[in-house]
């Protein structure tokens, strides 16, 4: 089953990564980013784990993928 999400609201949620590496399990989304042509749909977000305050950018739509991140932290 696949999650749906509004782009719009994926600001500071919480996602848990199902795959743990380096310690990093839950994240927090710290950021929208913004596509370069101001009309285009959103296309990423960064992602910055919890333990370590690394931060990753990758395309939203790869949250709604259940075999990689579940919704909240868990």
């Amino acid at each position: 089953m696949s999650l749906r999400l509004n782009p719009g609201k994926l600001l500071l949620s919480k996602w848990t990564a199902v795959e743990v590496r380096d310690k990093e399990k839950h994240f927090i989304v710290t950021r929208l980013v913004e596509p370069a042509d101001p009309g285009s749909p959103l296309r990423e977000v960064e992602l910055e784990a919890v333990y370590s305050r690394r931060s990753r950018i990758l395309p939203w739509r790869e949250l709604c993928d259940p075999t990689r991140w579940r919704q909240g932290w868990r």
